[in-house]
């Protein structure tokens, strides 16, 4: 659009960012007459300029950076910018319903898979996180929410008015910033989104790639700093990655980050751990076991060449059992880098994987890994689902788990389910569903009889 301040040049719209104020310095009372005298202010009759005339080229996909210490004239620039623009957003003026789950008010008339993406990519990649109220989130959770509600709604419009976000960033952790940093590039460039926004931190620009960064100096005085933009370029974390053996009890830290509640890994035979750095915290993990010794989806991809040879199985094929990034990183491409860094590595001739998350992300296709099928529900899962309901007893209700724990036939039913998928994974599947408590039982349960997971698989001489 074209308004006051607005011209067209070079493909871009350019827009003044400039601000003249009154030197008036408040309500005049005793107190700030005396200030004026005592340090020489003008009370009335000048002007102060808070940004000084400066054209900045925006569009669809386009970022502006705007990056200065705090009273330098940030937030003014974008409130011209906002006023110049029927139609921009504010992130920090987007509102949630209190008590709505998250995820229900991202894209809520698009496909469960591209609200996920948006969520993942502004850093709220936790899938306990997306079901939860907003209002009981924490701050920095709440900000990357707002920007990920934004971003959906802005996307939708197309993009022609810009989103605005002022503090980017500033109040998430600085690796954390740098990945959102990172995410948000991808999408203005996929979505053709024209985002501005401001910060005190310029240590997010490398990963940002802003086309234009407007350095505020204050006093009014800004400079513009027009630059190259590398599409695909990896996140600056990439760089300072280090992928080496662990062991199973590294997995103990990526637990609770893992979407699934049991720690089930099966007969493990190699992990690997990706850390930030040498000798540093780890930030990822790949998990290789044991196959089971059958799978259909398996059996049609290779012409039955496992079918029940349990010898060949041991010998020839693994299954990538977990992978888990740090929440603070998922989003910017180091899950599929994990994979095919150590795929090779396994030393077999076939590793296949099953997860639940290939329905939304395709990690495992960009590591190298062929996308067979999805699994179906197992008949014996439909069966227990059937004589639940039909004593009246939903799966996903509230009082599942105490139903498990109060009633011998409820348990019998959710025990048998359990038991059959930890005999093919582990063997000793009665043993370990009698030491587990009906909280457990309950949410095993509940993941075996919602998942229909993507069968994936590899083969290290290449064709399957």
């Amino acid at each position: 659009m074209k308004g006051r301040g607005i011209t067209q040049a070079g493909g871009a719209t350019c827009v003044d960012i400039g601000c003249d104020r009154p030197g008036r310095l408040g309500r005049s009372s005793p107190r700030t007459a005396a200030v004026g005298m005592q340090f020489g202010l003008p009370m009335f009759g000048s002007t102060t300029t808070i940004v000084e005339s400066t054209q900045v080229p925006m569009g669809p996909g386009r970022i502006v950076a705007l990056v200065g210490p705090s009273g330098s004239g940030k937030t003014t620039a974008l409130a011209q910018i906002e006023s110049r623009y029927a139609g921009s957003c504010r992130v920090e003026r987007i509102m949630f319903p209190p008590e709505e789950a998250v995820v229900d008010r991202i894209a809520p008339g698009a496909p469960l898979s591209e609200a996920l993406t948006i969520l993942t990519a502004c850093g709220l990649a936790e899938a306990h996180l997306w079901v939860r109220p907003f209002v009981v989130l924490s701050d920095g959770e709440k900000f990357r929410a707002r920007l990920a509600r934004a971003v959906a709604l802005h996307a939708r419009c197309g993009g022609s008015a810009p989103l605005l976000c002022d503090e980017f960033c500033s109040t998430l952790h600085r690796r954390v910033a740098r990945a959102v940093s990172y995410n948000l590039r991808k999408l203005v460039d996929t979505q053709r989104l024209s985002v501005v926004v401001a910060s005190s931190n310029d240590d997010i620009l490398p990963d940002l790639q802003p086309d234009v960064v407007v350095w505020m100096k204050g006093a009014g005085r800004c400079e513009t700093e027009p630059r190259t933009v590398r599409p695909g370029k990896s996140p600056g974390i990439r760089r300072r990655l280090r992928i080496e053996p662990g062991f199973k009890r590294d997995y103990d830290t990526f637990a609770p980050m893992h979407y699934r509640a049991t720690d089930e890994l099966g007969f493990v035979d190699k992990v690997f751990v990706m850390r930030d750095g040498a000798g540093s915290e780890p930030v990822g993990i790949v998990v290789y076991s044991h196959a089971p010794l059958e799978l259909a989806l398996r059996n049609r991809a290779t012409d039955g060449w496992f079918s029940c040879n349990p010898k060949r199985v041991n010998k020839s094929l693994r299954i990538l059992r977990r992978l888990v990034i740090h929440p603070d990183l998922r989003g910017c491409g180091l899950g599929h880098f994990l994979v095919r860094r150590t795929l090779p590595s396994v030393g077999t001739e076939y590793v296949e994987c099953l997860a639940s998350m290939g329905e939304f992300n395709p990690v495992f296709e960009k590591a190298g890994m062929k996308r067979i099928g999805q699994c179906e529900i197992p008949r014996a899962c439909q069966t227990a689902i059937e004589t639940l309901r039909a004593m009246d007893v939903d799966p996903h209700g509230l009082e599942f788990a105490t139903l498990v724990g109060r009633r011998r036939r409820v348990r019998e039913i959710v025990a048998r389910v359990v038991q059959d998928w930890y005999t093919a994974t582990t063997a000793d599947g009665k043993a370990r569903v009698d030491r587990q408590s009906p909280q457990l039982l309950a949410q095993t349960f509940r993941g075996l009889i919602g998942s229909r997971p993507v069968y994936y698989l590899w083969r290290k001489s290449g064709a399957i």
